[in-house]
């Protein structure tokens, strides 16, 4: 079992335990050890542009970041050790965010939602995209996991 925690701290709330469940599923997917946590924050616009200035020098909110604790090889499975249980690190969304950009796409809310989940989860497992290679690699995960984890209504969307 996952320790996974869900802080909704926006102005909209939404189903955190589909999102917990999803973090968790992507966890057991890529077959971390019981016990294993991760945070998810979903937070307003303007936090998330404090995280963005912060993180990464870029103005304004964004859709997702994630700060990992480990540096992970993704699908590479980690060992069990015999000390306090691993805590992978923090995702966060910015619903606002999302569901903006998903009108402007014309994509579904909650599709665009479980990608970012599913996303910054695999950020944390140390999947990228700097690369094409990389970036491949990552976007085939997305595929399979939104299949297996997205919530009912929320069909995959294309990474």
């Amino acid at each position: 079992m996952t320790a996974v925690s869900v802080v909704d701290d926006q102005d909209d709330p939404l189903p955190t335990d589909e999102y917990r469940a999803m973090v968790a599923g992507v966890l057991a997917a890529e077959r971390l050890p019981d016990g294993t946590g991760a945070d998810l924050h979903l937070v307003r616009p303007a936090r998330m542009a404090e995280l963005n200035e912060a993180s990464l020098g870029r103005p304004g909110p964004t859709d997702v970041l994630s700060f990992p604790l480990e540096d992970l090889e993704p699908g590479v499975a980690v060992a069990v050790g015999s000390g306090p249980p691993l805590h992978l690190g923090d995702v966060v969304v910015c619903p606002a965010y999302v569901r903006d950009s998903a009108a402007r796409r014309c994509v579904a809310f909650e599709a665009e939602m479980a990608l970012l989940v599913v996303h910054g989860t695999l950020h944390l497992l140390g999947y990228d995209h700097d690369t094409d290679d990389d970036a491949e690699l990552m976007e085939a995960r997305e595929r399979t996991l939104l299949a297996d984890l997205a919530p009912a209504g929320a069909a995959p969307a294309g990474s």
